[in-house]
């Protein structure tokens, strides 16, 4: 069985990291695994959403350190390689550390999201958690640095004090706690997730596209410019959207009182 699962239904990718015995922990297989899942979602036209989550009852605990371990002792990094790697690696855990994916991504969160896996989360542009699921850095107290996002995406999820005392303290919370903060938007069963989370997925699928991806490349390019760079950013994203035929149908459908039909161009 394959430690990452790939499913395409209805427009929609769920991968699913399928390692339950070692609580969905992330080695250097199932890194590249996951970098082959994501570019196969990112180029297959045919996909407009992802799911991203863990099998049994474990989102991710993050890397699976015993593996890193081993590896680095067989085969050390050059200085070359390191450099390359801080560039423009995929990141440790696959894909973390690149940011051209415009679909949506959802993360169904079904347990534990630690360390990693907790970094792995953050690359859903937002999250659907169990009453179950937990969250931390709990990397913390092994002296283990966040290498997959983040310190750079959790703050921009959860806001700079929020993130900080995660980071620093690496403390555990509760479903609650993760939604109080901002950190998952919704809390269902267990029992439920699944099924809640493709109820979305599918609404979204539902919708034209164009739009969805535009407006969120514009969202990831602008993050940490100033408000006027943005503005622009977005602006000159927009007429891609603004220029597709989908953008005419919508509008002619919205005149007739119509339901639209969209060609799903991207």
């Amino acid at each position: 069985m394959s430690k990452i699962l790939v499913t395409k239904k209805n427009h929609i990718t769920t991968i699913t990291i399928n390692r339950p015995e070692q609580k969905n922990c992330i080695d250097q297989e199932s890194a590249e695994l996951l970098m082959e899942a994501w570019l196969d979602f990112r180029d297959d036209d045919e996909q407009f959403v992802a799911i991203l989550t863990g099998a049994g009852d474990t989102f991710c605990a993050g890397a699976d350190l015993k593996n890193y371990v081993s590896q680095a002792k067989r085969i050390p990094w050059s200085k070359n390689k390191l450099r390359r790697f801080i560039y423009n690696g995929t990141g440790y855990m696959g894909y973390t550390r690149q940011t051209d994916i415009f679909k949506p991504i959802i993360g169904a969160i079904n347990g534990g999201a630690f360390a990693g896996g907790l970094e792995l989360a953050c690359l859903a542009d937002f999250r659907i958690a169990s009453e179950t699921s937990e969250f931390g850095v709990l990397c913390r107290r092994w002296n283990v640095p966040l290498v997959d996002g983040g310190t750079q995406r959790l703050p921009h999820i959860v806001g700079l004090g929020n993130a900080m005392e995660l980071i620093i303290r690496g403390k555990r919370i509760e479903a609650k706690e993760a939604y109080r903060i901002g950190l998952v938007n919704e809390i269902v069963p267990a029992s439920e997730l699944m099924t809640r989370v493709y109820e979305i997925a599918e609404e979204i699928c539902a919708f034209p596209q164009a739009a969805i991806r535009t407006d969120k490349q514009a969202v990831l390019n602008g993050l940490g410019t100033s408000l006027d760079e943005g503005l622009r950013i977005e602006a000159q994203l927009g007429q891609y959207a603004l220029g597709s035929s989908d953008m005419e149908e919508g509008l002619r459908a919205f005149t007739e009182k119509r339901k639209p039909s969209f060609k799903q161009e991207d």
